[in-house]
């Protein structure tokens, strides 16, 4: 069953709550169309809305009807067999939004006139992923009734955002930040066949273990130990947010540039308090809380040698959260074929974990990784 409803509207901030229109699984695409504000970036974004009923998760659960929102630009072109040969879908990372792609500093760089990703020439999806942005989240109203998704399920609703809501049947590249990019190693050994490169940029292919699931843990038990969480039921959030904050924006920070920013213990005191006003202003203790739990059963490792597609995979040095030290994407990316793993050396363009959403620093190798993987 599907329903077709088109409105116009305009991107507004990243995580604008629309209402929550339930629950999941099978099948119903609304489309809305937009154009992009011109302040995030010059390139006009068409946005949609994919409703998909009785969507079961994972852990049982099911929403009986669940909205993936997503933006695209340039239109899919298809082989003499109805193939799609220039679809290209990037994942964002925790938190985040589909949106954030279609910044000056992503955007201007990699989807412009001559572009790698010219919008002219390929069909750039960006989904918000279940629990995040626009799309279905228990801030909409289920607060922490909603289903306990993790990275599979979202995968999951991804791929039928695009074979049942955009009839995009292949895809030539997909490219994922942090969560985003956990999330290309999932959709390169549950769908194969489905695509022709992966790049997945700031993460490792292994369980989260070790610090990494330390600081998702005290994020998780910052929120649910505070008594103003109410088991998710409060009306004003929570001072555990405030904790939970902290601890994401130390682990996502460059050392080196924050000590080149904020040299004075003045300015960086003032960066962290106008940092902490503007994410309190919109992040929700119930949202962050899921989003950090999803996670919890990653692990792509057992099957990494039964992906197909080609593979290049980008961390950098000055990551805390995937630290070179590991030696972790150096072994693993040995058990897939062909497949090619770059750390990039700290510079002063290079920005810790956030180094995958500055593509001045590795447009190189996706260059190569396009060439390399063109039929």
């Amino acid at each position: 069953m599907k329903g077709h409803t088109m409105s116009s509207t305009r991107i507004r901030k990243i995580w604008a709550v629309i209402l929550w229109l339930g629950s999941t699984a099978a099948c119903a695409a609304q489309a809305q169309t937009a154009q992009q504000s011109a302040s995030a970036s010059p390139l006009a974004s068409q946005e949609g809305d994919f409703v998909t009923r009785m969507f079961r998760f994972g852990s049982g659960e099911a929403l009986s009807q669940m909205t993936l929102h997503y933006a695209t630009l340039g239109a899919p072109k298809r082989d003499a067999t109805g193939r799609v040969t220039n679809a290209v879908l990037i994942l964002h990372g925790t938190g985040g939004s589909g949106r954030n792609f279609l910044s000056r500093q992503f955007s201007g760089v990699l989807f412009g006139p001559g572009q790698l990703l010219d919008a002219s020439r390929f069909f750039i999806i960006l989904p918000d992923s279940i629990g995040h942005g626009r799309s279905s989240k228990p801030s909409d109203g289920p607060h922490a009734r909603f289903p306990k998704y993790d990275y599979a399920d979202m995968v999951h609703a991804q791929h039928l955002l695009l074979t049942e809501g955009l009839r995009v049947n292949h895809l030539r590249l997909v490219m994922g930040t942090s969560m985003g990019c956990m999330h290309s190693w999932l959709w390169a050994e549950t769908y194969p066949d489905f695509m022709d490169a992966l790049m997945p940029l700031a993460c490792l292919p292994v369980q989260i273990a070790g610090r990494n699931r330390i600081w998702r843990k005290m994020i998780i038990d910052s929120i649910r130990a505070d008594p103003g969480w109410n088991l998710g039921e409060y009306t004003a959030q929570p001072r555990g947010l405030r904790a939970a904050l902290y601890v994401l924006m130390l682990m996502g920070s460059s050392p080196l540039q924050m000590q080149t920013s904020y040299p004075a213990r003045d300015a960086a005191d003032k960066y962290l308090d106008d940092w902490l006003k503007a994410r309190i202003a919109t992040a929700d203790a119930n949202d962050m809380l899921y989003q950090f739990d999803a996670s919890r059963n990653y692990d792509p490792s057992p099957v990494l040698d039964t992906i197909k597609a080609r593979v290049v995979a980008i961390n950098s040095a000055d990551d805390i959260i995937n630290p070179p030290e590991l030696g972790v994407a150096e072994r693993e990316i040995k058990k897939v074929k062909g497949a090619r793993f770059i750390l990039l050396p700290i510079t002063d363009q290079t920005r810790g974990h956030g180094t995958h959403s500055v593509p001045v620093v590795w447009k190189q190798y996706l260059a190569e990784l396009l060439e390399a993987s063109e039929h």
